[in-house]
């Protein structure tokens, strides 16, 4: 069976957005756990969850997983009521899990960003995939 799957949303551009960051805390590693970005974008009305990635994209497995478990975690943190708890000025938005990236994925990570993206418009989520300086 061929089944068409549309590709995720990867843009080249910087942010130019009216949003109001709520909490910031970037780390290199052992980021699992770590919302990086908690934003409320005005304009589109979304609670925004930003998950940098700085590093270069090697298609290890290794990396592939690690992604999946920090898209796990930010999905639970919208899905839980974490978020609610957190910061209850937020309850009820539509909320998107923006990935910022530093460099441009690569094959094997797009194809799990296009599972991800399916998966978490299930859950009535949007995805969006920024790659700096592009």
């Amino acid at each position: 069976m061929n089944i068409e799957r549309p590709t995720p949303n990867i843009q080249g551009r910087t942010a130019n957005r009216s949003m109001s960051v709520e909490n910031q805390s970037i780390k290199a590693e052992g980021r699992t756990g770590v919302i990086d970005v908690i934003a409320h974008d005005t304009k589109t009305g979304e609670v925004v969850l930003m998950m940098n990635e700085p590093n270069e994209w090697d298609g290890s497995d290794e990396q592939l997983l690690a992604l999946q478990e920090r898209f796990n975690a930010y999905v639970s943190f919208l899905l839980d009521g974490e978020i609610v708890e957190a910061h209850p000025d937020l309850a009820g938005k539509p909320a998107r899990i923006e990935l910022r990236c530093a460099h441009m994925p690569d094959p094997r990570a797009i194809e799990l960003l296009g599972l991800i993206h399916d998966q978490l418009a299930f859950q009535e989520m949007r995805m969006e995939v920024v790659v700096a300086g592009g």
